[in-house]
């Protein structure tokens, strides 16, 4: 048996292991555990329930002051998670930000803008159509037109930034067909209250999992022509070894993959907060793919161009940006540094077979 083909075998049995185990602890989850565990979800899911219906009867700047106070509470008790966007943010921009005060203030500003994010993404549920258009001002419409006419389908590229989740909210309604793929929470009651709320204002949820389903719903949504999202910024498990901020980073495959083989038009779609308080959709220009000798360098090639589109959207609104999609720095290979190293031993083993072939005498 191949070294090469005796690791990945390994590899995947391991991963059964862990997730047969995984399921074995959720299994034996104490009477105890079980209840906290459901009380998680249910504290949250009355909370949202609770805020969302509130709205309309609340000045809106009341509960403006009332999330930023959330804000710099929830700033000053998550250490752990402030810490790392200031060390991300260091490791990104250190050379370009070189004071720590600028820094804190650029990741307090961070934080505060994912606060706003979330106080608008649920405030439009009480939006009319007209109101949420006129919320969110709309430029490059014209990109957006041009690939649906193609009838291919449109994957818009897009990251953890600004007011992303206003995107789907935006283009539905003004008639656009829009789907999303949705990670959900383990909680189905809970999963099931964020899609109903999706679908109220015109957004179709495709579940990340399973995967194969997923990627049923990902074709069938770009053959039914409609804006499928996909959030490409999460640099912590992909298998494609890109450069994001000159560091070599795991991206995922799948925007690529999608784009190479349905023929989708992908364009770079960011909704930002202004200087005037306003917020803007941006639509740009299609993002062509790269064609190269075979569908695996095309993929790494693609999805590298897509990251520099990311990146440039990130340097231009640093403080918009929830800098915690960058790895964890514990020494372990990410699945893009595995798939790498698996890559160049396969390509040593078949140069190592043709110099076999090629010594006098070892054929006749």
């Amino acid at each position: 048996m191949p070294p090469v083909l005796h690791r990945r075998q390994l590899a995947k049995l391991a991963k059964r292991i862990h997730k047969s185990f995984m399921a074995m602890l959720k299994r034996r989850r104490t009477p105890a555990g079980q209840f906290f565990y459901d009380l998680r979800y249910r504290v949250g899911e009355y909370a949202l329930r609770g805020f969302i219906a509130c709205l309309p009867y609340v000045p809106f700047s009341v509960v403006e002051r009332f999330t930023y106070l959330a804000a710099w509470l929830s700033f000053k008790l998550l250490a752990q998670y402030r810490r790392r966007m200031a060390e991300n943010l260091a490791l990104t921009l250190g050379k370009e930000i070189t004071s720590e005060a600028e820094r804190k203030g650029l990741v307090w500003r961070a934080w505060k803008n994912f606060a706003r994010a979330v106080l608008d993404t649920t405030a439009i549920m009480h939006f009319s159509k007209e109101r949420i258009i006129a919320t969110v001002r709309l430029h490059g419409e014209e990109h957006l037109q041009s690939a649906l006419a193609k009838g291919k389908g449109v994957l818009a590229l897009s990251a953890h930034l600004g007011s992303f989740t206003l995107i789907g909210a935006r283009l539905a309604a003004a008639g656009y067909p829009f789907s999303v793929v949705v990670k959900h929470p383990a909680d189905e009651r809970f999963a099931r209250l964020t899609d109903d709320y999706r679908a109220q204002i015109g957004i179709h949820t495709i579940p990340a999992k399973p995967r194969r389903e997923a990627v049923r719903g990902l074709l069938k949504a770009l053959r039914q022509n409609r804006i499928v999202l996909v959030i490409a910024d999460e640099f912590k498990s992909g298998d494609v070894m890109v450069d994001f901020f000159g560091m070599q980073m795991p991206a995922p495959r799948g925007p690529a993959t999608l784009a190479l083989r349905t023929g989708a038009v992908t364009l770079p779609m960011f909704a930002t907060r202004e200087r005037d308080d306003s917020i803007l959709l941006t639509v740009g220009a299609p993002i062509a793919a790269v064609e190269r000798e075979d569908l695996e360098a095309s993929v790494v090639a693609t999805t590298a161009v897509y990251t520099s589109h990311l990146e440039a959207a990130i340097r231009r609104y640093p403080d918009q940006w929830n800098w915690l999609g960058l790895p964890k720095r514990n020494g372990k290979q990410s699945r893009a540094q595995m798939a790498q190293r698996r890559r160049k031993s396969k390509k040593q083993a078949a140069m190592g077979k043709a110099t076999e072939t090629q010594k006098p005498g070892s054929a006749t």
